[in-house]
């Protein structure tokens, strides 16, 4: 199985999210599935992923070689932004055209960084989920200290 994942910004996400889906169908014990990021056309913010035309494209270029389109969005305290990416997924559908291929939509909760701290299992004893799933900017407040914790800031 190939899978496409769409990302809002593939110049920094690509890096979390790569590993963080080969690791998810890993878990579901589905070892040949390869999973690649859109690298054309490179979005740069969450309002191009969110313009059907621009999945469209995605779709009508991909659909023959592509078995799972994956889009990830940050959720950025925005309450709609599952409302739009659930239309994207039912305009997919008529493009899919029932040809065994899916378009799934989901956002970060807040956001993805915040994905890369759940990997962890060494975060500091004073951090709770609570607080980190509540903070209105997790990727200041918790994922970027992380990563100088960790050494990788400036990586």
């Amino acid at each position: 199985m190939k899978v496409l994942v769409i990302p809002e910004d593939v110049r920094k996400d690509q890096y979390m999210l790569k590993p963080i889906i080969q690791a998810l169908f890993k878990y579901l014990s589905q070892s040949q599935v390869t999973v690649e990021i859109c690298q054309n056309p490179r979005f740069r913010g969450v309002s191009q992923v969110l313009k059907w035309e621009n999945i469209e494209r995605i779709l009508q270029q991909n659909k023959w070689q592509v078995d799972l389109f994956l889009i990830v969005v940050d959720r950025d305290c925005e309450a709609d932004r599952q409302t739009a990416l659930q239309n994207l997924e039912r305009k997919a559908e008529l493009v899919l055209n029932n040809q065994a291929k899916l378009l799934i939509a989901e956002n970060a909760w807040q956001e993805m960084e915040v994905w890369v701290l759940a990997g962890f299992g060494d975060l500091p004893n004073d951090w709770s989920w609570q607080a980190i799933r509540a903070e209105r900017d997790p990727k200041e407040a918790y994922f970027y200290p992380f990563a100088a914790i960790k050494g990788v800031l400036n990586s």
